[in-house]
């Protein structure tokens, strides 16, 4: 597990008219190896399916990486869809897009 991620969730901010707005929170680092898969095309957007293995946190955990939440490597973006568990190892399924 070579990649240094930054675990992150999405959380809900005033936008100062009266709605909210989507940001990210960070949750801590995790540390994960990546593998990537095959492209798909998204309205001319290329987009890679990776999966990132972590270690295992207790469920309900904050360092528990779930559905819906991010990992973030510097400035590249990875969209968590699922997340599989096989022994002491979590597998992310997750998307990047540029």
């Amino acid at each position: 597990m070579t990649h240094a991620l930054v675990l992150e969730a999405p959380v809900k901010v005033a936008d100062g008219a009266g709605g909210t707005l989507r940001d990210w929170r960070k949750l801590g680092t995790l540390w994960g190896a990546m593998k990537y898969g095959p492209v798909r095309e998204d309205g001319g957007v290329a987009v890679v399916a990776v999966r990132i293995t972590v270690r295992a946190a207790p469920q309900g955990a904050p360092s528990r990486p779930v559905a819906g939440q991010r990992l973030r490597d510097g400035e590249r973006i990875f969209d968590i869809l699922a997340v599989t568990e096989a022994g002491d190892r979590l597998t992310c399924h997750a998307e990047e897009k540029p």
